[in-house]
């Protein structure tokens, strides 16, 4: 039975999330929970690696039960290596162009970028798509929540 195991996904990902749900539960009790009507520091925490936990040892226990496919395997046949450096590349560009040059370009290029990496997608796809997420997420972070993160800038 655990033989089959070592080839499946999900067994690998249930047992991820309920150590880091565990992880989290246990690092949340050095902080003061509170109360439900005055919540502490810790409570959230608590609460978030709680679900963890659970929602893991879900996944872990339907990985347990379910007959291994022909096709279950913990990587691909064939990895997608451009797809993946895009998607990596995504957030290092947003850390990168924010720092130097605002949000505008930062979020634009934190979309554009991983979109690329899609087989099927065009330069005008992507282009379209980081542009209208770039829109509402100025909107939204500028002008709506007023986080104070400079929309254009030249250099630190």
């Amino acid at each position: 039975m655990f033989g089959t195991l070592v080839k499946k996904r999900d067994f690998y990902a249930g047992g991820l999330m309920t150590l880091l749900g565990a992880a989290v539960t246990l690092d949340s009790t050095t902080y003061t929970l509170g109360t439900l009507t005055h919540m502490g520091p810790g409570m959230f925490p608590l609460m978030l690696g709680i679900t963890l936990t659970i929602v893991g040892m879900l996944i872990l226990g339907a990985a347990i039960t379910t007959p291994l496919s022909d096709d279950e395997g913990i990587l691909p046949e064939k990895p997608e290596w451009f797809a993946w450096g895009c998607i990596l590349a995504g957030p290092i560009a947003f850390i990168i162009l924010g720092e130097f040059f605002g949000l505008v370009l930062a979020t634009f290029a934190c979309v554009f970028i991983p979109a690329l990496g899609d087989r099927t997608a065009t330069l005008k796809g992507s282009a379209i798509l980081a542009a209208g997420v770039t829109f509402f997420g100025v909107l939204l972070f500028s002008y709506v929540l007023k986080i104070p993160f400079p929309l254009f800038q030249l250099g630190h």
